[in-house]
């Protein structure tokens, strides 16, 4: 880099003043409380604010809101409590490590109420079939970027119950593409539009994958009837795995159960409501016994599941290696995270770690800016850590990419993250857009080891492309 005037950077006064409001709403963001884990109880939120009663749908654990143990406080069967998904929630009850809520009301996360989702381990959302609110999207986001675990259940395309316009495919879809937090493919996979009819879609092989081989049993098949798949895009977030599959697909297509990582916390996605319906529920509504189904493994992989996205089973679930099994304490372990200590625990190209008003910090004055001359140019920052053994780790950071280029297809600047000898992704200046974007990698294949967390960007000869990149983190737990 030239200097702090930063004057060969192309940057428009419209797009820095952008930079600052998200840096504002970055700040407001960051004051919401993270999930706190109970030492041996587990809690889990059922949602019931979206319609998820309408039509001939009953996806509740009891009609006793918010606690089902108002109903039964001690259940022996499923239908001690009233419900399509009371054998869900007795199966967890009669653990003994698990306590579960009800909402009926908007979701929150960091307010007061009794099911805000800072009370909570992990939220279930079964087919909602309204849309959330702007508040809500931002409160679930920030919930599982903050640790908790999102459980998903679509079902088909057109599976609209209470005829209001949206089905759970557009609804969930919309969630993911639609909210304040990350818009840009933050889980890796988009729901497919589609209605399957019927079929036993398969487990894959992985034996060392605590949802498909879990304290709950093994998974071998799932149910399909009237669902569908979604598409992963592990460009978009490494660590997104497929775990069941509709026949005949594989790889990034077709994936009826999957599960990813964003920010600290865990998410599963599950393609069709059948397979949690226990056949029992209130009257008047059409159920279908597809927890039971002999020819699937549907309560095996709801409740490994479960115990993947609170955090009560440690090891692999998403496209990771894996760390957990052993002991760990949770810790952020880089330096300097946020750049404001200047040019120190980074090791940088001259220039890099900078306070320049040119392009905004996220938060706070400093940041990485790696490139952005305009001509040929390569700028790298790395740190070593050390990663303890036993631990899950994921590695977190905002990117913002702006540039000068006009080409739609080439990507003529380019931004290489590594971990180790592991490359987590490749940016270019075709990723281009407004604001920052949090990006999250699972690397607990590196537990054990000490790795050196490297970016590495590289221009061409004409029209800058700047990658700045701020308040990183490794997490373990």
């Amino acid at each position: 880099m030239l200097g702090s005037s930063r004057s060969r950077h192309r940057i428009t006064t419209a797009l820095a003043g952008f930079g600052l409001l998200v840096t504002g709403a970055a700040l407001q963001v960051g004051t919401a409380a993270a999930p706190a884990h109970a030492a041996t109880t587990y809690r889990v939120l059922f949602d019931d604010g979206h319609a998820e009663e309408a039509g001939n749908a009953d996806w509740i654990i009891s009609t006793s809101k918010p606690d089902p143990l108002s109903q039964d406080s001690s259940p022996s069967s499923e239908t001690d409590w009233t419900g399509a998904l009371s054998s869900w929630g007795v199966a967890l009850q009669k653990t003994g490590s698990y306590s579960m809520k009800t909402a009926t009301s908007a979701l929150t996360y960091g307010g007061s109420s009794t099911t805000d989702l800072s009370n909570f381990d992990a939220l279930v959302l079964p087919e909602p079939n309204t849309l959330f609110t702007t508040a809500e999207k931002t409160a679930i986001m920030n919930f599982v970027n903050n640790g908790g675990g999102l459980f998903m259940i679509s079902d088909h395309t057109g599976a609209d119950r209470n005829s209001d316009g949206e089905d759970a495919v557009e609804i969930l879809n919309d969630l993911m593409t639609n909210n304040s937090v990350d818009s840009t493919d933050p889980f890796g996979f988009s729901i497919d539009s589609l209605d399957i009819s019927s079929g036993y879609p398969a487990a894959i092989s992985d034996s060392s994958n605590v949802v498909l081989n879990g304290s709950f049993g093994t998974v071998t098949k799932s149910l399909i009837a009237d669902g569908t798949t979604a598409t992963l895009k592990p460009s978009d977030n490494s660590n997104v795995k497929g775990l069941v599959y509709r026949s005949g697909y594989s790889g990034n297509t077709g994936a009826f159960f999957a599960t990813s990582t964003f920010g600290s916390g865990r998410v599963a996605f599950w393609g069709d409501s059948s397979p949690i319906d226990d056949g029992t529920g209130q009257s008047g509504n059409t159920l279908y016994d597809g927890w039971n189904d002999t020819g699937a493994t549907n309560a095996a992989l709801a409740l490994n599941a479960t115990a993947w996205l609170t955090g009560a089973s440690s090891g692999s679930g998403g496209g990771g290696g894996g760390g957990g099994g052993g002991t760990c304490t949770s810790a952020q372990l880089l330096g300097n995270p946020g750049f404001e200590s200047g040019n120190t625990t980074w090791t940088a190209s001259s220039g890099v770690i900078t306070n320049s008003s040119s392009e905004a910090a996220r938060t706070g004055s400093y940041k990485a800016w790696l490139d952005g001359y305009g001509s040929a140019h390569t700028d790298t920052l790395s740190q070593s850590v050390t990663i303890p053994s036993g631990c899950s780790a994921t590695l977190s950071f905002y990117l913002h990419i702006d540039t000068a280029e006009t080409t739609t297809s080439t990507a003529y600047d380019k931004l290489t993250v590594t971990a180790g000898s592991t490359t987590l992704a490749t940016y270019s200046n075709l990723n281009a857009a407004s604001g920052y974007v949090l990006k999250s990698f699972d690397v607990s294949s590196l537990a054990g080891t000490t790795a050196t967390i490297k970016f590495s960007g590289v221009e061409g000869s004409t029209l800058q492309t700047s990658f700045v990149v701020d308040d990183t983190a490794l997490n373990v737990s």
